[in-house]
């Protein structure tokens, strides 16, 4: 007998042991907490990395953004999904990091490049610009993109995690993607 799967249906699920394990911290049970963190850890810390661009301040800031829920989760709403509701608190955490960097210092244009093969280094540099492109985006560009191709989020659940509507999503995405695109094409033009 042919099971019928429904991916909503797996997000309700998600979202009920979500709020139970809430639940669970707000009685007093703060080992539940831990089953959050394992569950969202690693997507935290992708969209903060998508979104700083370094290893070191995202995890800084997916740390930071579960200590933050964890203090305040007696002000987590139940009527609303807990990832969006920590997603929000990341997304700040990360503008805080962006706004107290201390200013970058240009790299030396006689610095020694490291013995790489050439494509390596190729993907590398197309990394990079894919990233310095993704960082030049505004906010509500680059959270699209992460979103939608880094954790792999319906435009459904971006929905829900920005608290936008599904057509503003679309919108959002479609113009991200113009945009990136025009950025990439006019840093190979400089190449």
């Amino acid at each position: 007998m042919a099971t019928n799967f429904s991916p909503a249906a797996v997000y309700v699920d998600q979202d009920a042991d979500d709020l139970a394990m809430v639940a669970r911290c707000r009685a007093g049970e703060t080992a539940a907490f831990a089953g959050l963190v394992e569950r969202y850890q690693r997507l935290l810390f992708t969209v903060a990395l998508r979104l700083l661009g370094d290893y070191d301040e995202a995890t800084d800031a997916a740390q930071n953004a579960f200590v933050k829920a964890y203090q305040k989760l007696e002000t987590f709403d139940r009527n609303r999904r807990f990832f969006s509701w920590i997603y929000r608190i990341l997304v700040n955490e990360c503008l805080n990091i962006r706004r107290d960097r201390p200013p970058h210092e240009a790299i030396a244009p006689d610095l020694p490049a490291a013995g790489t093969p050439a494509s390596l280094f190729e993907a590398d540099e197309r990394r990079s610009r894919v990233q310095a492109a993704i960082l030049a985006l505004p906010l509500e560009y680059r959270e699209v993109i992460v979103l939608r191709h880094f954790t792999e989020l319906s435009y459904e659940e971006i929905s829900q995690t920005l608290q936008v509507p599904a057509k503003t999503v679309k919108s959002r995405l479609y113009t991200a993607r113009e945009r990136l695109a025009a950025m990439l094409r006019e840093l190979e033009s400089r190449t």
